[in-house]
């Protein structure tokens, strides 16, 4: 037993000691402008795969939309008559949601009107900067990157990760 001891001290010791070394990089390390460059990459690939799905759906569609500086897509479908709508104001709209591959992911009918404050947050983003090219009756199309959506983690209930989102929406209120 006593033996056992002295071999364990020896080893605590040792592993103490060899402690004080600065440690050595490991074999096969990224260095951190390799990584940055890898999510480059990443990035551009993953945004041009959106940005050809995008282009396919509102060519399948024969949608006439305009691009914002952000990405957003929107297409006046019918033009409403009242004012428009400016940020800090509380709008109320009847909407669809569908993935861009087509399926519902959230409505109107089931979930009721969607209601924010333009500006304020508490929707996505895309859907925000839409509003502030609509006016009260528009019912329009928006399609939202998912930069401009729920991002990388979807909404953690229907809406999944990198979802391009495709909203069509009919400006109900303005307050």
């Amino acid at each position: 037993m006593k033996s056992y001891c002295k071999y364990l001290i020896l080893l605590l010791l040792a592993l103490t000691f060899s402690c004080n070394e600065k440690p050595s990089k490991p074999a096969g390390a990224v260095s951190k402008s390799d990584m940055k460059s890898s999510m480059e990459t990443a990035n551009r690939y993953l945004l041009n795969e959106e940005e050809e799905d995008i282009e396919n759906y509102v060519r399948r569609h024969g949608l006439e939309m305009t691009k914002t500086g952000t990405g957003l897509r929107y297409q006046i479908l019918k033009q409403g008559t009242e004012q428009q709508i400016q940020k800090g104001q509380r709008v109320a709209l009847d909407y669809e949601l569908h993935s861009i591959a087509g399926d519902l992911i959230y409505s109107s009918e089931n979930e009721g009107p969607k209601v924010f404050v333009v500006g304020e947050g508490g929707v996505e983003s895309g859907l925000d900067e839409a509003m502030t090219y609509l006016h009260k009756g528009d019912v329009a199309k928006l399609i939202i990157p998912y930069h401009l959506a729920y991002g990388l983690h979807g909404d953690d209930n229907r809406i999944p990760e990198y979802a391009t989102l495709v909203y069509t929406i009919k400006i109900t209120e303005i307050q």
